[in-house]
């Protein structure tokens, strides 16, 4: 049994310099040492009633994994996250603990809670750098099950699906798998490396995932079944771009963050030799308050941006995004132009943003959703003198797969009706979880949505091949 480390601070996670980091895409968390997250494990008070794992969306046996490094066993951790988890070493670096497991920490009561997310981190990629064990082929039991989409929701639900002996084959739209987690998340959020590992141990139990397939328009998902697949998953997530409908959304530098952050992380438009450049920027806003704001502000001060705002219409505490997240951006000298909200994006004579008309807010009463409203201060507009706008104020689910999918009900924002516990649908054998079903919200949130309907559609093949 390893002594206790009764610290109330958790060890800090190392970085990268702030000034060197926001002109760089190498990722800024440069991860604990080994001595470090040994003695951060033992932080830990291995608590029998467990209130980590109750916060945890893919419920991986917390105090258990933690133990193990407590003990020096990392390959005897790396064994229980995986149990639980297909994509630890992505959820170790995106997934927002401080307001799951970690925020049930009992260490938290009186200090910090323990680093979690820092520790799965740490032992995702001790795995990753020191064992050359190739997975098995689980033994198949003869059923095909197609899913749609190989973001975070998709994969987990392959990979849990793949694991009970099930053929499995994932119909990804763009040309490379990950979903948000290599079009989405920037690299020095994500290493898109991590990311391209965690599909190869996919692929190595057995998983088939076939690029370029747009569902609705190259198959549509009653030809999946056509083709004898028992169910399908939909895992599609919801890439369609919000706007404020505001005047000069159509000018030349305007984009959606969507946009902006497939061409920077998928097709690497900085680069000099890209066959889809993207604007040289000298002045960016970003509107929005949530963590795709935050990577599309970062992405822009690394892209080469003298300055990069934050418009939010909302104050600091409101901000969606995560605390570190947050943090992080403001040491890298992005500007939060807080209580602010965009009315007109003004334009030069030759279509081009020149700069955005903003407006003062204060917050009034409480809204539906519990946070304060912003209301107008009227008289109170201004300019801002920027060459670009990122708009980044939500997304919703595509509505290809809906429009060419008999009886699969949707609600008014898009997203695929489901029964709330399984991912079961309005089509018999139709699955769906994820950013398809919630709108946009976290990979954990999605994996937790692949891994409940793995389990429902396992359920459901079997009862129906009694």
């Amino acid at each position: 049994m390893a002594q206790r480390n009764m610290s109330n601070e958790k060890c800090p996670m190392p970085s990268q310099d702030p000034k060197v980091r926001a002109h760089n895409f190498d990722e800024v968390a440069t991860g604990y040492t080994y001595d470090m997250a040994v003695g951060e494990a033992r932080r830990c008070l291995n608590c029998k009633n467990k209130p980590c794992v109750s916060a945890c969306p893919v419920a991986i046996d917390i105090p258990a994994f933690i133990e193990r490094v407590a003990n020096e066993d990392m390959e005897g951790a790396f064994e229980i996250i995986s149990q639980s988890s297909a994509l630890p070493a992505v959820c170790g670096r995106v997934c927002p603990q401080e307001n799951q497991c970690e925020g049930k920490c009992v260490r938290g009561i009186k200090g910090e809670s323990v680093g979690i997310g820092r520790l799965e981190r740490f032992v995702a990629d001790w795995h990753r750098e020191h064992s050359n064990e190739t997975p098995s082929i689980p033994q198949p039991n003869g059923h095909k099950v197609a899913i749609i989409g190989a973001g975070p929701s998709g994969l987990t639900a392959a990979g849990d699906l793949a694991k009970m002996g099930y053929k499995v084959t994932i119909y990804e739209a763009l040309h490379t798998a990950g979903g948000v987690l290599v079009y989405g998340i920037p690299e020095f959020r994500l290493p898109k490396a991590i990311v391209q590992k965690e599909i190869d141990n996919l692929k190595a139990i057995g998983v088939d995932i076939e690029t370029n397939m747009v569902i609705g328009k190259v198959l549509t998902v009653d030809e999946l079944f056509e083709m004898g697949n028992e169910a399908v998953f939909i895992g599609s997530g919801a890439g369609l771009p919000r706007f404020m409908n505001i005047p000069g959304e159509s000018l030349k530098g305007v984009y959606s963050a969507n946009e902006y952050l497939t061409r920077v992380n998928l097709m690497k438009a900085y680069r000099p030799d890209s066959k889809t450049p993207i604007k040289k920027s000298s002045k960016v806003a970003v509107v929005g308050g949530g963590n795709v704001a935050m990577d599309a502000a970062r992405s822009a001060m690394r892209l080469g941006a003298d300055t990069v705002y934050i418009v939010y219409r909302r104050g600091m505490e409101e901000l969606p995004a995560r605390k570190e997240e947050v943090e992080h951006a403001m040491e890298e000298g992005i500007i939060f132009k807080t209580l602010n909200n965009p009315v007109e994006i003004l334009g030069d004579e030759n279509g081009f943003v020149r700069g955005i008309r903003c407006i003062e807010m204060e917050l009034g009463e409480p809204d539906a959703s519990g946070r304060r409203r912003p209301v107008e201060k009227p008289g109170s507009e201004f300019e801002l003198e920027v060459d670009t706008v990122v708009m980044s104020i939500g997304t919703s689910p595509n509505p290809l797969i809906r429009s060419t999918t008999p009886g699969l009900d949707t609600n008014r924002h898009g997203c695929i009706i489901t029964d709330g516990e399984d991912g079961l649908t309005s089509r018999e054998g139709v699955y769906a979880g994820g950013d398809a079903v919630t709108g946009a919200a976290t990979v954990i949130l999605a994996m937790g949505a692949g891994k409940k309907a793995a389990k429902a559609i396992d359920e459901y093949i079997k009862s129906k091949n009694k």
